[in-house]
């Protein structure tokens, strides 16, 4: 067997008998265990028994990944990639994890993550920081490190990631794989440790489109344990993968994403040449301006510290996790948060405490809500004239590890593209549309009405197989 088979081939050749599942399997666990000191991509590799005889007709019999850290495996470390929480162990399955299961998947193990997912460059993990394939010296994306990075090396075919902020279409850019946010409400929440909660989805990490539009094919339905998922009817995400754009499609160009200054010249020239590309295609191209948009950060600055305040109060010590003794209570309380947390989750929730005080809850969180709405209200708007948006995923190349943590808001505006559609929900696909001069990946994103995921597979398959970015793998890890 060779590495950087998409699911598609795995099938195949599992469908054809010439490779076993037994094989596959132990192919994929050496893999992982010989790059995990180099990458640092895993927390925990789990050694199989290798009963793992799947019906061939499940959706991924015999298919292996891993689950990003803050997601349920039962009777499995569920981290959060924090000394917290380094030892606790999941009593259930994520719903998620179930639907992988029940169409066949095998979970080999669990991805390394920025601390409760906080973090846009895999370098706020208890374990130690994640290194991007492509360049060891750089970061792989944040906070779905470890699952971008396995996957973009081959070590596995697919990943399970989560997004509050970009967490999963930010490491897709920098790694070179396509990532998911999907509408919000898609897949379930249960079982998928919180950050911030009108926000959280789960979203797949793959080589290909096709392969995208698999998992979440198993991954979308309505959960009666997660009473935010949407009451929506399962689609076949592939079904529509014919490689030709659809008839008359419209695409419009964030004016932002080609005339910020914030953005460097090479993410640049390179969504310029992906507009290019998509108009040869047979795309309508319009330039389209959303002024509410530079008011994204902002609001998911305040908003999401908000709810991540709220959603972390539970880790003190008398419930979940590591504990660090007291003479009472409150000192109990304060010694555990202190030594469990690490510094950038401790900055989240001091940020998001303040702008949920008695004296500053209208002066900041509410507005914010306010804006939200405005927001939301101008996608929708700009949807009646336009069928899909598309911008760059992020404004910027792989981060140096250790340049960008030292400045926190600047790592923070990297999330300018990305965050606007968590806050409102709406869709949105990340791929490759280049690599920089010293061959680094480049992605951007398509954004879609709420419940246009088929529609976006469409569009960035038939991109996909008209260019061939999505062949590259990064060199030393044949």
């Amino acid at each position: 067997m060779k590495p950087f088979l998409t699911i598609k081939d795995l099938k195949d050749k599992l469908n054809k008998k010439e490779v076993t599942q037994k094989e596959v399997i132990t192919f994929y666990l050496n893999r992982l265990k010989k790059y995990k000191e180099k990458l640092n991509a895993t927390i925990d590799i789990f050694d199989q028994d290798n009963n793992n005889n799947n019906n061939n007709n499940n959706l991924l019999a015999g298919v292996p990944g891993i689950l990003k850290n803050n997601i349920s495996i039962k009777n499995k470390k569920i981290t959060c990639g924090s000394n917290i929480l380094k030892n606790y162990i999941a009593p259930y399955d994520a719903t998620v994890t179930e639907k992988l299961e029940n169409n066949g998947a095998v979970i080999l193990g669990t991805g390394n993550m920025d601390e409760f997912a906080m973090g846009t460059s895999g370098e706020f993990s208890a374990f130690g920081p994640v290194k991007n394939p492509w360049d060891l010296t750089r970061s792989p994306g944040g906070s779905s490190s470890g699952p971008a990075a396995a996957v973009a090396a081959g070590l596995v075919p697919w990943a399970l990631g989560s997004e509050t902020g970009g967490s999963v279409r930010q490491p897709a850019s920098f790694s070179g794989l396509v990532g998911l946010y999907p509408t919000y409400g898609t897949f379930s929440r249960y079982g998928v440790v919180a950050f911030g909660s009108s926000n959280d989805q789960v979203g797949p990490l793959t080589k290909t489109v096709y392969d995208n539009a698999l998992i979440s094919t198993i991954l979308m339905g309505q959960d009666p344990k997660d009473s935010t998922t949407l009451n929506r009817p399962t689609q076949d995400f592939t079904k529509n993968l014919t490689g030709k754009l659809p008839t008359n499609l419209k695409i419009g160009v964030i004016k932002d994403g080609i005339e910020s200054e914030n953005i460097i010249p090479e993410v640049k020239e390179h969504f310029k040449n992906a507009i290019k590309h998509l108009e040869s295609l047979g795309a309508k191209i319009q330039y389209i301006d959303i002024p509410s948009l530079k008011y994204g950060i902002s609001i998911y600055f305040i908003i999401s510290r908000a709810e991540a305040a709220s959603n972390l109060a539970r880790f003190d010590g008398s419930l979940y996790g590591s504990r660090v003794n007291a003479q009472d209570l409150k000192d109990m309380y304060i010694n555990t948060r202190d030594a469990g947390f690490g510094q950038e989750v401790k900055r989240r929730i001091l940020m998001g405490n303040y702008v949920l005080s008695a004296s500053h809850r209208d002066t900041f969180y509410n507005k914010a809500d306010y804006i939200r709405s405005l927001l939301r209200q101008e996608l929708e708007n700009t949807f009646k004239s336009v069928d899909l948006l598309i911008s760059p995923t992020t404004t910027t190349l792989p981060f140096k590890i250790g340049q960008e943590s030292k400045d926190p808001l600047l790592m923070y505006m990297a999330d300018y593209f990305t965050v606007p559609t968590n806050m409102t929900g709406n869709p949105a696909l990340s791929l490759t549309c280049g690599y920089s001069k010293d061959n680094l990946p480049i992605g951007f994103q398509f954004i879609g009405p709420r419940l246009s995921e088929d529609l976006i597979y469409q569009v960035a398959y038939a991109f996909e197989q008209s260019t061939d970015y999505h062949t590259k793998n990064p060199a030393g890890y044949e």
